[in-house]
C-alpha cells in the first residue's frame, strides 16, 4: 500500500497540462549521406534534407514538475525508506528499458493500471493509453509541455531557466533550482537529458528512441525545445534520465 510520504509527493508532483495543438518538424535523409555543408535552397529542403512537419493534437495529461529524482527511484526501487525528498538530484544513468520498468512499478505501488507491457521474449513494448498509470511523455507531449505557450527555441533566458556547459561547473545539480516554464515545469531545459516514448525513426535507427531537454554536459544549442536526439534504448550516460506523465 502506498505510505502517505509518496502519496503527498505525487499528488504535489503532477502539474495538469491543458490540450492543444503542436508542430513538430524533422529533416528526412533522400540518400545515404548527408552533405555536411548542406545549405537551405529551396523551401522545404535542406541539401538532400526534406522537412517533414506534422500537427499532433495533445489530449490533456500530467506532466511531473521535476525529473525523476535519485530519492523517489531508490524508494521505488529498492524500497529505500529514506525521505522520499532527501536527495533531489535527478536520476540518471537509466535506460530507456528502466525509465518504462520504473513507471510500471510505480503505477502499482500507486494501486494504477500499468501503462507498459512486452512481448513474452522481453521486446516490443506496448503501451496502454487509456491507462492511469505513469508514463514516458512522448515526443510531442515533451516538446508542447516544454514550450509551455512560448513560441522561441527557448522558453527564457538560458541562463535562468537551464544547467547547461557554461554555468554547471561540470556537474548535474539539484531539480528545481532555475527558474519554471509558463506551467510550472522545471529543468525541461538542460540539467538532464529526458526519454521519450517514440522511437526516433524506424525506417533508418530501428528500435531507437528519442530524448529530448539537454544537460548539465551539453552546449547552449542543444537545449531547446525543439532538439531532438537519439539513442538505444539499453543506452544509459551520467546526463540522460526521464519525467514522468499521466494521462487523463
Amino acid at each position: 500500500m502506498m505510505n502517505s510520504d509518496l502519496k503527498n509527493y505525487l499528488n504535489n508532483l503532477m502539474i495538469p497540462i491543458p490540450g492543444g495543438f503542436e508542430y513538430l518538424r524533422d529533416y528526412r535523409d533522400e540518400q545515404k549521406w548527408i552533405s555536411s555543408d548542406s545549405k537551405m535552397s529551396i523551401p522545404g529542403k535542406k541539401g538532400n534534407l526534406t522537412e517533414i512537419e506534422s500537427k499532433i493534437e495533445i489530449k490533456p495529461f500530467l506532466l511531473a514538475k521535476y525529473p525523476v529524482t535519485k530519492s523517489l527511484y531508490e524508494v521505488i526501487i529498492q524500497k529505500s525508506l529514506s525521505n522520499i525528498e532527501g536527495n533531489s538530484i535527478p536520476m540518471v544513468n537509466v535506460s530507456w528499458y528502466d525509465a518504462i520498468l520504473f513507471c510500471n512499478l510505480l503505477s502499482r505501488e500507486c494501486g494504477l493500471n500499468a501503462c507498459y507491457s512486452f512481448e513474452q521474449n522481453g521486446s516490443n513494448a506496448f503501451c496502454d493509453w487509456n491507462a492511469d498509470g505513469y508514463r514516458l511523455p512522448t515526443d510531442a507531449e515533451w516538446q508542447y509541455a516544454c514550450k509551455a505557450t512560448s513560441t522561441g527555441y527557448r522558453y527564457g533566458e538560458i541562463g535562468d531557466i537551464a544547467w547547461y556547459r557554461e554555468n554547471s561547473e561540470g556537474r548535474i545539480h539539484e531539480v528545481g533550482k532555475k527558474e519554471p516554464n509558463n506551467w510550472g515545469l522545471y529543468d525541461m531545459l538542460g540539467n538532464t537529458w529526458e526519454w521519450c516514448w517514440d522511437l526516433y525513426d524506424e525506417k533508418t535507427y530501428g528500435e531507437y528512441r528519442i530524448f529530448r531537454g539537454g544537460s548539465w554536459a551539453e552546449q547552449a544549442r542543444g537545449c531547446g525545445a525543439t532538439c531532438r536526439r537519439r539513442g538505444h534504448p539499453s543506452f544509459g550516460i551520467d546526463d540522460l534520465g526521464f519525467r514522468l506523465a499521466r494521462s487523463i
